[in-house]
C-alpha cells in the first residue's frame, strides 16, 4: 500500500505496525474539540503536530459534532495542515460517520490518504455508491465489519462481513486489494459482563484468517476501544494497549488509531500486570478485571529505586566487559580490557578479545537501542568504551601482525567485522551530526566504519571505497545543492562498475527524491535511511545472504511505485500561470495601512567577538534533545516537560546536565567565538524583486545596489481557501507606490566547533564530538534569536516597546519575518551570494561559504528581515516554467543553471 502526504509512505511486508494518530478528533480529545469549538484552528494544528512529533506516521482527522459544520471544518483544518510541512509529510485518514465530511476532506487533501470509514450498514447500493466515489478520489478505504444485522462481535461474522465487502470491492468496483483496509472492531474488554470477554480473542482470530485468505487486504483498529472500562486509569490502559498490540501484530494487524508516542514496549510491562493484562485479553481468569482493579488501586503511587553500587566489579572480566559497555562507564575498561589479554590461555589473540566480550558486549548494547530499550547518549558512551578498549589493543595486534607478516610474508588481515562502510558528507556540504550519529550506532552493531567526513569529493569517496573493499556507501547532505551530487556519485558508481548498495540520508533527501532521482543511475540497490536507528537494519539485510536479494527486491517494486506515483502526481496538479499567481499575490495597503519605519542606521555593524553567556538564556532546547532521539511522550514533549516523561526523562536530564556542564567551560574558557553582522539598506519591490539602494535619496530614481530575486507560489490553492499567492516582496512597498521601505540581513555564527571536535577525536571521544556540535548549533541559532530581538527593539526599533518572553519568541508572537535562502520562503541558495557581496559578509565575519553554498563554519545562521506586521513565513511550494524562465532572465542565469539550483521544487520534470 502506497499512501502520501508531501512524503510518500509505503506499507508492505518490511514495515512495522504503522500508528495513526488519533487526538485530533473532536469526539476523543477535549483539548482539541475545544480549539475547533472555539474557531482556533490555528492552535489546533499544534495537536497534529505534536502527534507527528511523537511517532504518528498517519493522522486520523475526525469534525464529527452536532455544533459543528463537519465539511467547512474539515475543509478548513485540511487545507491548514497543507500550510504547514512538518505535519503536511504524513498521509490524513478521513475520518467520519458523515461521507459529506469525508468528500469535503478529499477535495482538499494532499497525496493520497484513507477514508475512514464506509460499511455494509446501508446495504450493497449505498457501499458501492461510496466506495466508488472514494476510488476516483484515488483514496485507500477503512471498511467496518457492519452489516444490515449490526456490528459483528464474533469471530465468523467478522470474517463474513470483511469477505463480502472485499469481494464485492475488487470486482465491482475495481479496487486495488492493497488499498483496502478492514476495522474488525475492537471492542471493549473487562465490562463486567460475560459475553464481552471474547472481544479481544476474536479480534485476533478474524485478523489472521482475513490476512489469509483475502490477499493485499491490511487491518486496523481503534485501539482505545479495547480498555474503556478503566477510563482514568492511564497506566492499565497503556498496559493493555501494549500487550493487545504484542499479539494482534503477530497475527497479522497492520496499523491502529493511538496516542502515538504513548504505548508501553511489551517487555518493560511489569511482570504482574502484564499478567494480569495476558490473562484479561485471552480470557484466562473470569477474576481477570477485578484483579487488574486491584491492582490499580495498589500501584496508584508506585515507583522506582535506582540503587548504584559497584557489586559488578566483583564479576569476571568477560562480565565486567559486557558491563561496562551497557552502562557506558570507562572508569576500569583500560585495566580489564589488559587483564583479559594476559589470560593467554583463554585468549590468546588480542583480536579473541574484541570477538569475544567486546562483541558481546556492543551486539547486546544494539539489541536495546534497536528495541527502544537504549536511547542515543548511552549508545554513544558505549561506544566511547568501545573505542578505548580497542584503542588498548591496537598496538598488540599490530605487533602481532608484523610478526606474522615476516614469518609467512602475508599481507592478510583477518575481519572479525559484519561489514565495511564508508560514510561520508557530500562535496560542498558541512554539515554532519547526523552522519556521526550513524557511524557510532553502527560501530555499535559491528560494522567497520570509514568516515570521511565533511565536504567530500566523489572521487576520494569512490576510491576509499575500493581501497577498504567496502561492501556499502553512505551519502549525508543538508543542503539541497547536495541532492545533485548525490546523483554524480550515484552515476559515477555505474560508470565505474562499483556495484555495491548506496545509502542516502540526511535533512534535505527524502525517498521520493532518492527514488526518482537517484536511483535509476545506478543499478545496485540505492536505498533512504531515515535515521540512524533504522541504518542498522538496512545494511543488516543488505549483507545478509539468506535476504538480501529479497530486501533489494522488494525496494525495487516500492521505489517503482513512488516513481509512478510521482509522474501522475506532477500530471494532476493545478498551477496559475506566473501572471496569474502575480495577480492573486498579497497586496498592502501602502497609503493607509503599515508604515516603514527608519532604522537607527544604514549600512552594517560587525559583532567580532559577541558576548556568548547573553545567548545561552535563548537557546531552544528541543531540537538540542533531537539530536539525541530523546523525544518524550504527551504531555512530556518539548523542553523542560521531558524530564518528566517515564520512558526517556531520567536519560534527558543526563544529557541536560552534561551539556550544561560542557556549556559552562566552553564560555567560561573562551572555547568558542561568536561572529556576526547585521545590515539595513533602504529598498523598494518591483514585482518579485527586491531592489536596495545605498541612501533613501537614491530610491527610486538610481540604479540599485542589490536586488533579491523572489519565488511566488503557483500550486492552486483549493476554491475555498483565500490565501493570497505569495512571494517575499510582496511584504516590501513596491516601486510605484513612492514610499521609501527597508530590508535588513544578518549573518551570525558559532567558532571553534571543529577545533574542539578535532581534540576530542585525538581521544576517541564521540559523545562530546556530538556533544559540541549541537551546542555550537544552538548556539548560532540562539545568536539569531536574541539578534533578531535587539533589531525589532535597538537597531531598528520598529518594535521599541516589545515586550514578550522566550515562549512567545519561539512562536513567532512578534512583528516581522527573518526567512533565509535555501529554505521554504526562497529556496534558492544563489540568494547569499548576494547578502555576501553586499554585506561583505566573508571579509568582516570570517563567515563563508563552500562551492554549494553551505556556510562554513556550519555552526552559522543567515537570513533576511522584514518589519511589515503582516509579513509571515510560508513554504513556496511546486514552480512551473514560466516562473523558471522569468527567474532565470532576472538573475542574468540560464534556465538549466537555475533548474540545477532549484530541483527540489520544479514541478516538471527536466529529463
Amino acid at each position: 500500500m502506497l499512501l502520501s502526504g508531501l512524503e510518500p509512505f509505503r506499507i508492505g511486508p518490511y514495515t512495522n505496525f504503522v500508528n495513526i494518530g488519533e487526538r485530533c478528533n473532536v469526539a476523543g480529545s477535549r483539548k482539541f474539540a475545544k480549539l475547533i469549538m472555539a474557531g482556533n484552528y490555528e492552535e489546533a494544528l499544534s495537536v497534529a503536530k505534536m502527534q507527528v512529533e511523537m511517532g504518528a506516521q498517519i493522522l486520523d482527522i475526525n469534525m464529527d459534532d452536532g455544533m459543528l459544520d463537519g465539511p467547512a471544518a474539515m475543509t478548513r483544518f485540511c487545507n491548514l495542515i497543507s500550510s504547514e510541512p512538518d505535519i503536511a509529510k504524513v498521509p490524513l485518514c478521513i475520518d467520519s460517520s458523515n461521507f459529506s465530511v469525508i468528500e469535503a476532506g478529499l477535495k482538499c487533501c494532499q497525496g493520497k490518504c484513507i477514508v475512514n470509514s464506509i460499511s455494509l450498514k446501508e446495504g450493497e447500493e449505498d457501499f458501492l455508491e461510496k466506495a466508488r466515489k472514494i476510488k476516483l478520489y484515488g483514496a485507500a478505504v477503512v471498511v467496518m465489519a457492519f452489516d444490515e444485522v449490526g456490528q459483528a462481535t464474533e469471530t465468523e461474522t467478522k470474517i463474513a462481513i470483511c469477505s463480502r465487502a472485499y469481494h464485492l470491492l475488487v470486482e465491482e468496483v475495481c479496487f486495488n486489494p492493497n488499498d483496502i483496509i478492514f476495522d474488525p472492531n475492537i471492542l471493549t474488554i473487562g465490562t463486567g459482563m460475560e459475553e464481552h470477554n471474547l472481544y479481544a480473542i476474536n479480534f485476533i482470530n478474524a485478523t489472521k484468517v482475513i490476512k489469509e485468505t483475502l490477499p493485499g487486504a491490511k487491518i486496523s483498529g481503534g485501539l482505545s476501544n479495547l480498555s474503556f472500562s478503566f477510563r482514568g486509569m492511564d497506566a492499565i490502559r497503556e498496559a493493555m494497549h501494549g500487550v493487545f498490540l504484542y499479539h494482534a501484530i503477530k497475527y497479522g494487524m497492520d496499523m491502529g488509531i493511538v496516542n502515538a508516542g504513548n504505548l508501553p514496549v511489551y517487555d518493560d510491562i511489569h511482570k504482574e500486570l502484564l499478567q494480569l493484562c495476558e490473562n484479561l485479553i485471552w480470557n484466562k481468569d473470569p477474576d481477570a478485571t477485578e484483579k487488574l482493579l486491584h491492582y490499580a488501586q495498589n500501584h496508584a503511587q508506585g515507583g522506582r529505586k535506582v540503587i548504584h553500587t559497584d557489586e559488578w566489579r566483583k564479576s569476571s572480566v568477560e562480565e565486567r566487559l559486557e558491563y561496562a559497555l551497557i552502562k557506558g562507564i570507562e572508569k576500569y575498561v583500560t585495566a580489564d580490557t589488559e587483564e583479559a589479554r594476559l589470560n593467554q590461555e583463554k585468549y590468546p589473540r588480542p583480536l579473541n578479545i574484541i570477538e569475544g566480550p567486546l562483541m558481546n558486549g556492543m551486539k547486546i548494547v544494539g539489541d536495546l537501542f534497536g528495541a527502544g530499550k537504549m536511547f542515543l547518549p548511552q549508545v554513544i558512551k558505549s561506544a566511547r568504551v568501545m573505542k578505548k578498549a580497542v584503542g588498548h589493543l591496537i598496538p598488540y595486534m599490530e605487533k602481532e601482525r608484523e610478526e606474522k607478516r615476516a614469518e609467512q610474508g602475508s599481507t592478510e588481515q583477518e575481519d572479525p567485522y559484519n561489514g565495511t562502510i564508508v560514510l561520508a558528507t557530500v562535496k560542498g556540504d558541512v554539515h554532519d551530526i547526523g552522519k556521526n550519529i550513524v557511524g557510532v550506532v553502527l560501530g555499535c552493531n559491528n560494522f567497520r566504519v570509514i568516515d570521511l567526513g565533511v565536504m567530500t569529493p566523489c572521487d576520494k569517496i569512490l576510491r576509499a571505497a575500493v581501497e577498504n573493499k567496502a561492501d556499502i556507501i553512505g551519502l549525508s547532505g543538508l543542503i539541497t545543492p547536495s541532492l545533485d551530487e548525490m546523483i554524480f556519485v550515484a552515476k559515477e558508481m555505474e560508470r565505474l562498475a562499483i556495484k555495491i548498495p548506496l545509502l542516502i540520508g540526511g535533512a534535505t533527501t527524502s525517498k521520493t527524491h532518492t527514488a526518482v532521482k537517484i536511483a535509476p543511475r545506478y543499478s545496485a540497490p540505492v536505498i533512504h535511511v531515515l535515521d540512524a536507528s533504522k541504518s542498522v537494519v538496512v545494511c543488516s539485510q543488505l549483507l545478509d545472504e539468506s535476504v538480501k536479494d529479497d530486501f533489494f527486491e522488494e525496494i525495487l517494486e516500492e521505489y517503482e511505485e513512488i516513481r509512478q506515483e510521482h509522474y501522475e502526481s506532477l500530471k494532476e496538479r493545478r498551477y496559475l500561470s506566473l501572471q496569474q499567481a502575480r495577480r492573486k499575490g498579497f497586496h498592502n495597503d501602502w497609503l493607509s495601512g503599515h508604515k516603514p519605519v527608519k532604522p537607527k542606521f544604514i549600512g552594517t555593524k560587525v559583532f567580532e567577538d559577541y558576548d556568548l553567556k547573553r545567548l545561552v538564556e535563548y537557546i531552544d532546547w528541543k531540537p538540542f534533545f533531537d539530536v539525541w532521539q530523546l523525544r518524550g511522550k504527551y504531555p512530556n514533549r518539548g523542553f523542560p516537560k521531558v524530564f518528566n516523561d517515564k520512558t526517556v526523562g531520567e536519560e534527558a536530564k543526563r544529557v541536560y546536565n552534561d551539556a550544561q556542564n560542557l556549556l559552562k567551560m566552553l564560555i567560561n574558557q573562551k572555547k568558542l567565538q561568536g561572529r556576526g553582522v547585521v545590515g539595513f539598506w533602504p529598498a523598494q519591490s518591483v514585482q518579485d524583486d527586491i531592489y536596495l539602494y545605498a541612501v533613501e535619496e537614491a530610491v527610486g530614481s538610481s540604479e540599485p545596489i542589490a536586488k533579491f530575486h523572489g519565488l511566488r507560489q503557483q500550486a492552486e490553492k483549493d476554491s475555498a481557501c483565500t490565501d493570497p499567492y505569495y512571494c517575499l516582496s510582496d511584504f516590501i512597498a513596491p516601486l510605484d507606490s513612492g514610499i521609501c521601505d527597508y530590508l535588513g540581513l544578518f549573518a551570525v555564527a558559532c567558532f571553534g566547533v571543529d577545533e574542539l571536535c578535532n581534540e576530542y577525536r585525538k581521544q576517541d571521544d564521540e559523545y562530546n564530538i556530538i556533544m559540541v556540535k549541537a551546542l555550537g548549533d544552538r548556539l548560532a541559532e540562539a545568536f539569531a534569536e536574541e539578534l533578531h530581538e535587539r533589531v525589532r527593539k535597538e537597531f531598528w526599533a520598529y518594535c521599541s516597546a516589545e515586550q514578550l518572553d522566550l515562549c512567545d519568541l519561539r512562536r513567532i508572537k512578534y512583528d516581522g519575518i527573518r526567512p533565509a535562502p535555501g529554505y521554504p520562503s526562497q529556496p534558492d541558495h544563489t540568494e547569499k551570494l548576494t547578502m555576501w557581496k553586499l554585506a561583505n559578509i566573508e571579509e568582516t565575519t570570517g563567515i563563508g561559504l563552500t562551492e554549494s553554498l553551505a556556510m562554513t563554519p556550519a555552526s552559522a545562521v543567515s537570513g533576511l528581515y522584514f518589519s511589515n506586521p503582516k509579513s509571515k513565513y510560508f513554504a513556496v511550494g511546486k514552480i512551473c516554467k514560466d516562473q523558471v524562465e522569468d527567474y532565470a532572465l532576472r538573475k542574468k542565469l540560464s534556465v538549466a543553471e537555475v533548474e540545477k539550483w532549484l530541483g527540489p521544487i520544479l514541478g516538471y520534470d527536466t529529463e
